[in-house]
């Protein structure tokens, strides 16, 4: 059994093979980070630990504009576009990317009070930020390489080695240190710098150039233009800690912080169907079946909503699992934070459009919009009502970003697909309107814990009476798993 178990195995196609071991890498990356912040709450007071998520909150920003992100877009894009020259483009990507990280090192440590003071960090915290910055980005030049190779074998050993050292020399600083905090953030920058040292010299070795007035040309001309919306979308998800964190106090961040990780756990879920649906959302734009897509897309918009109303439902006991009782304030904030995952994922059904049509503008106005309005709210809001009121305007503001993706969709839809419209006005805001209505029902049963387990135990019992319908669907997706590995080679 053992051996045909083995054999079915190596029976699949590499593309197929690659694809679920591509997701487990997701999952380990997230995952493990997830299941360790149990012990990182215990370990940390609320106040350390709103501090830690303000330095994660700006180096999520600060990424962006001193890395471009260049190891993302333009970097896929590379890899197949100068594949006869590809090792040349990728090392001095490597090299462009290293480059970056240095000038603006620079900048920093002449102006060091100034920056220190305006970031509320200190001058080793910053300096392991910029460690890093160059760690990440090394690593995410080499993980795309081998994604685009079929590599996983290496890419899973180094994933599932860096997600497990990463925690563990962090549990054993911050157990010795006295700036706990501190601590922690030199344990991730460490592992990212030995990692991106041997992962830099790899990648540059077989290259053999550093600089490239091509490749460095072509990398700053296609990522610059897309900095206001990568910068908009990092803002968007991190602007409500570090304003708490200046607004109210560091231990009102670490509060909020934790309800804005345990919320996330379902983002999981959302990144697997994501994986496993734009492949075949952009060959079905391609064919211009759009018909097809909406007999998907709604069944996976249902699932995503069950899965965070699920966790809106348990929010009482997911904080007691995962913090002391200083925490469990972040009840309160669980619920927005979690619908806010529902508009996050229909803006990706509605901005693959925009992507297939190379609508950039499109992607920015609407990107740049929610994270504007998302600093003004959370400006007059969070001075109004306290820090609770950070998880309602970023789900206020995730509607309004998923609607204004929503109306440019229809309107490319009208321009290039002559109106034919994947999903209705009516129907889409319909469920929307329905999740969260459920969603803040489900918020007003938590001083009534039995209330709650009731409406929980008929959902169950609905999940079991119409059990053959949900498989139909869980069946529907796999399906398209199937297709899409099978034919994999159309889009790779």
């Amino acid at each position: 059994m053992y051996r045909k178990m083995i054999k079915r195995y190596r029976d699949i196609p590499i593309q197929a093979r690659a694809s679920f071991w591509f997701l487990i890498c997701a999952f380990l990356q997230k995952g493990i980070s997830f299941l360790t912040t149990p012990i990182f709450t215990r370990l940390l007071s609320t106040a350390e630990y709103g501090q830690y998520n303000i330095f994660n909150s700006w180096l999520g920003i600060l990424s962006v504009c001193i890395s471009l992100n260049l190891y993302c877009g333009v970097y896929s894009r590379g890899l197949v576009t100068f594949d006869s020259d590809r090792e040349v483009f990728i090392s001095s990507l490597q090299g462009l990317s290293m480059t970056l990280v240095l000038v603006w090192s620079a900048v920093y440590f002449v102006f060091h009070a100034i920056w220190n003071q305006l970031f509320a960090l200190t001058t080793a915290q910053m300096g392991f930020m910029f460690l890093i910055i160059w760690g990440t980005s090394v690593f995410g030049f080499w993980s795309m390489e081998q994604r685009v190779d079929f590599s996983y074998q290496k890419l899973v050993v180094v994933t599932l080695v860096m997600s497990l050292i990463k925690p563990l020399l962090g549990i054993i600083l911050v157990q010795l240190a006295v700036d706990k905090v501190t601590a922690r953030i030199f344990g991730l920058a460490l592992v990212d710098v030995v990692f991106g040292i041997i992962l830099f010299w790899a990648q540059l070795r077989k290259g053999k150039i550093f600089y490239s007035s091509k490749y460095w040309k072509h990398a700053l001309a296609f990522n610059v233009p897309l900095i206001p919306h990568y910068l908009s979308n990092t803002v968007l998800n991190s602007a409500d800690r570090i304003m708490i964190g200046k607004m109210v106090s560091e231990s009102a961040a670490g509060i909020y912080s934790l309800a804005y990780s345990v919320s996330l756990v379902m983002g999981l879920f959302s990144t697997a169907l994501i994986q496993t649906l734009e492949p075949w959302l952009y060959k079905k734009i391609n064919e211009k079946d759009i018909e097809s897509i909406s007999k998907i897309a709604y069944p996976t918009l249902m699932f995503i909503a069950a899965v965070n109303v699920l966790l809106i439902a348990l929010a009482p006991e997911a904080i007691a699992v995962f913090a002391p009782r200083e925490y469990y304030d972040a009840i309160w904030i669980m619920p927005p934070v979690a619908m806010s995952a529902f508009f996050t994922f229909s803006y990706f059904l509605f901005a693959e459009f925009e992507f297939f049509y190379e609508k950039t503008k499109l992607i920015a106005t609407a990107t740049c919009v929610g994270a504007v309005l998302n600093i003004i709210l959370n400006y007059v809001f969070i001075k109004a009502f306290g820090y609770y009121a950070a998880g309602y305007t970023t789900l206020f503001c995730y509607v309004v970003y998923a609607s204004f993706h929503f109306y440019f969709m229809r309107k490319i839809c009208k321009e290039n697909l002559d109106n034919r419209q994947p999903y209705g006005v009516r129907k889409y805001f319909s469920m929307a309107a329905a999740f969260l209505v459920v969603g803040f029902l489900l918020l007003l049963t938590y001083p009534h814990p039995y209330v709650r387990y009731g409406v929980l135990g008929c959902a169950l019992l609905l999940c079991f009476l119409f059990r053959k319908q949900i498989m139909d669907t869980i069946m529907k997706l796999l399906n398209i798993k199937n297709h899409k590995e099978k034919g994999n080679e159309d889009y790779e």
